[in-house]
């Protein structure tokens, strides 16, 4: 098994509105979801569990 980088590696993601500006960026920490806002990189940031994280991400598909 791959280990992420201990970098994370920042992404926007898919579910973002990029015509707006309104992007949520999410990273792979090892032990959770990293999420924050793209405009401000360096500031506050969560981290989620992976199973939290699939959660949101399958209620979002139904929306």
């Amino acid at each position: 098994m791959k280990l992420p980088p201990t970098v994370p590696q920042w992404r926007k993601s898919s579910y973002s509105n990029g015509a707006g500006g309104e992007c949520v960026e999410v990273a792979d920490l090892r032990t959770a979801v990293g999420v924050r806002d793209s405009k401000r990189p360096r500031g506050p940031r969560i981290a989620v569990r992976h199973s939290a994280w699939a959660g949101f991400v399958a209620f979002l598909r139904t929306q």
